[in-house]
Order: C-alpha cells, then structure tokens, then sequence
C-alpha cells in the first residue's frame, strides 16, 4: 500500500478561462478502502468546459478536469475486497458522499443531502481540491470505482461514465421501452448516448436537432426519426407526439415550444445544462398535465447497471481519440459542434 502522495503528471487549467498546460500534480497516499487506478482515457466533456471557464459559478483553481475516466487498477488498499490488480476499472462524476442519509442509502448518492464530492472542482473530505481524470493516476474509494465488463473497449467506455449514465438514468426512471415514444433534443455527446439506449430499451426514438446535418448519424445510431427544429413546421407537425423528451442541449430551449410536443401526462426532462437562466409559461404544463424536470447522472448501483447494459447491448460511445496537446483544440470544437461524438484523451500522452 502506498504510503506517501504520488506525483503524477497531468493537465490543468491554472485559472479561469486559462488554457490548459501540463504539469504535475498530487494524488494522496492509497488508504485501506481505496484503489489507485492508472488512467487509460479520460472523456472530454462540455461540463468540463462549463467549470474551467467558471461559467457554472467560481471554480476551484488550478482545475484539473475529467469525470469520464477509464484505467487498470495498479494498486489496492488493505480493506478492499471488490478489485483486484489488473481489473478494468471507471470513475464518474462522483467520488464520494455522505453515504448516511436517504438517498445516499437508497443508493442514490448523486442526490446526497449535503451534495455528493466531485470528482474535480470540489473539496474532498480532509477539504482538499478533487482533481479529476485528465492524469495518469487517480486514487479513489472502492466504493466509488465501477467495473468495466470485458465487453466494452475502455476508450469507448470513458464517456458512458458522464454521457452515458446522465442519459440512462432518466430513461429508465421515465419507463422508456416498448409502447414508449422518445424523443432526444440534440445530438452530440449526451444526445448520441441517448439515442443508443433508448433504442436498445425498445422505444420508438425520434432525434430533434436544429438542422438535419447529422440525420443519417442519428437513423445510423438508432433513431427511427429524425426532425429539424428550426422548420416550424415540426412543431405543428409532432404536437402531443410523445411520452418523453430527454433534452441533452446546454443552451436555453423555447420550453413552450417543447412542452407542446408531449402527450398528457408527458415528461420534458433536462440533463443539459445551460449557463443562462430559462424562462417558462405554465399554461402547457398545466393544460395537460405535463412534467418539466431535471436528472443528475446516477447512482453508483445504477452506473454499473448502466455499463452492464452497454456491454450487453455493445453500446460503447463514438469517440475521436485525441492526444492530450490537442485538449485545448478540442474544447473549442466542442464548442463549435465539431465532434462526432466525444473526444476521448489518450492517457499515455498526458
């Protein structure tokens, strides 16, 4: 068991809106509990955008981003008993919580009560900055570690860490399935996840995007229809059309608009997340019933249940895999929409 912190090279944002540069960084010693994984590939994300440029509020500096991680486990505490050397092994958005109240025991612990700890941007328990997974190694509690099924590369695995555990929970808590029409606002990172898996639970998937650019992608990933928004006519044309609209977009929607298209008793939830305030009428909520909600990522039972699923299904994310030098080029063509569909960093060049 380690005894000492572990300097290990990784990629940090030294301030706002700083462009990140390679450095070396702390990680602390392995405890009883914990597992220190060596990281293969960290998923880009557009959240670690939001954070590195403080566009969700004041960030924690320097930022080491990167919640979609996927490594080996090198190293194990003296109380674990869940893996082993040589397991492949993720990490998501979490990385630990108060594992006492409600939700934390009902094994929800992305809504912990005193807020779950993130994996970067935020202070640990010892009140220590969190630095996330765009490094070589990052220790972290057996508890919090997921374990990648065999079926699944670890490349194509690192997003469903934050995409694809941000779009399963609210589908399979929304009963998407068979009899079920879904319909999936934007397809990028998130929304692309969301189309896979809605597809492989059975329900009827209809893409909503601002153009049909990407048309032939979404039918390709399992889409059975595809609209563009910005034809007015689709709005007219899908009126009252579907049980569940999951909104993977990060910028403020026409929620009037889109409340429309859902049946009585319908629910438009939201796992983007836009940096501007959204307005809202309540007579479309009203009128027929309809829910406008949001969803956190999931779980940790729910996460494996997730990436179990994946395997069994073969849904791994569609990546360009990226040197660590380009970081900073790719966060500005996420921005631009210039992914098809998550860049996912190579750990051994970090």
């Amino acid at each position: 068991m380690t005894a000492q912190t572990l300097n290990v090279p990784a990629y940090a944002a030294a301030s706002a809106k700083a462009p990140l540069e390679r450095t070396t960084i702390e990680r602390r010693p392995v405890g009883p509990s914990d597992v220190l994984i060596d990281v293969k590939y960290a998923g880009i994300c557009h959240s670690d955008i939001h954070q590195a440029r403080d566009g969700w509020g004041e960030g924690i500096f320097p930022m080491v981003p990167g919640h979609e991680i996927a490594g080996v486990v090198a190293e194990v505490g003296a109380d674990v008993t869940k893996y082993k050397v040589g397991d492949r092994v993720g990490v998501g958005c979490m990385v630990d919580s108060c594992r006492a109240c409600a939700n934390c025991l009902a094994g929800q612990e992305q809504y912990c009560d005193k807020g779950n700890i993130q994996t970067y941007n935020a202070l640990d328990k010892n009140g220590e900055p969190t630095l996330g997974g765009y490094s070589a190694k990052i220790v972290v509690d057996e508890a919090f570690t997921l374990r990648i099924p065999d079926g699944l590369s670890l490349d194509v695995a690192a997003p469903l860490l934050c995409a694809g555990i941000t779009t399963y929970s609210p589908l399979a808590h929304w009963n998407a399935g068979p009899g079920k029409k879904v319909a999936v606002v934007g397809l990028g990172g998130l929304g692309h996840m969301a189309v896979k898996i809605a597809h492989a639970m059975g329900a009827e998937v209809t893409v909503l995007s601002q153009s049909l650019r990407k048309k032939d992608d979404g039918l390709r990933l399992g889409a059975d229809h595809y609209y563009a928004t910005s034809d007015d006519s689709t709005f007219e044309q899908l009126a009252g059309s579907f049980d569940l609209i999951v909104s993977t977009v990060s910028a403020p929607l026409p929620f009037d608009r889109y409340l429309g298209l859902l049946k009585t008793d319908g629910a438009l939830v939201n796992v983007g997340a836009p940096e501007e305030p959204v307005s809202l009428n309540l007579f479309p909520l009203m009128l027929q019933r309809r829910t406008l909600a949001g969803s956190a990522i999931g779980g940790i039972g729910e996460t494996q249940e997730m990436l179990d699923f994946c395997a069994e299904h073969g849904l791994g994310a569609e990546i360009e895999l990226i040197p660590a030098e380009r970081i900073n080029e790719a966060y500005e063509r996420v921005l631009a929409s210039d992914v098809r569909y998550r860049f996912v960093i190579d750990a051994s060049t970090i």
